[in-house]
């Protein structure tokens, strides 16, 4: 391996909004919210940066028939993300103590700004790829291919790590070394298996 991808909600940072998001909705687990939010295509087109963020709470609001208006749930949804999980920071700097790092993520606008973009470990990334930049979601195939025109290295020289099995198949299916991993010690583990730490 020669350069590391992560995801960052679920892998170096905890999602933020399961719970608000399943009072709201009224699903009952959350597999269940995952499932419907990763294929809603209001969250799509938003993450892709195709549509303004009123144009995504009113349609998130309408398709998912929520009781509270577009401009309430925005204000929810803007304070949704939550911090990286511990070790998260030491985790990725050791990486790049070795190899090139970046990341790749599905994000929007509105979460980036309010809450990613000055969190200190996206300062480590020597590479950030984010769907609203690109105009372009995981796990669609076109994602991958154009993240791989991007890197310093072959995709097959990559490793991806993502809580999001799709993703993970997705990343595969364009030529990368890609793993399922849930939290900093998941991805430690895999890691050190893929023997980035070797050195």
């Amino acid at each position: 391996m020669e350069f590391v991808l992560f995801d960052l909600g679920g892998v170096l940072i905890e999602p933020g909004g399961v719970g608000p998001m399943r009072e709201l909705s009224g699903i009952g687990t959350d597999e269940e919210l995952w499932a419907r939010w990763l294929s809603c295509r209001w969250v799509r087109r938003f993450e892709a940066g195709l549509c303004s963020p009123d144009e995504f709470a009113a349609g998130v609001v309408a398709d998912w028939e929520l009781e509270l208006g577009p401009d309430a749930f925005l204000e929810e949804f803007g304070g949704w993300a939550n911090d990286p999980y511990p070790g998260a920071l030491e985790l990725v700097a050791a990486v790049r103590d070795d190899i090139g790092v970046g990341c790749l993520s599905n994000t929007n606008a509105v979460q980036w700004h309010a809450n990613y973009e000055a969190t200190p470990i996206i300062e480590v990334f020597s590479l950030r790829f984010l769907s609203f930049e690109l105009g372009l979601v995981k796990p669609d195939r076109e994602i991958f291919e154009t993240v791989a025109t991007r890197l310093p290295v072959p995709p097959g020289c990559v490793l991806f790590l993502d809580d999001n099995a799709a993703n993970v198949t997705g990343a595969e299916a364009s030529g990368f070394v890609a793993r399922h991993v849930r939290g900093v010690d998941d991805a430690r583990r895999v890691l050190d298996a893929e023997g980035v730490f070797a050195g």
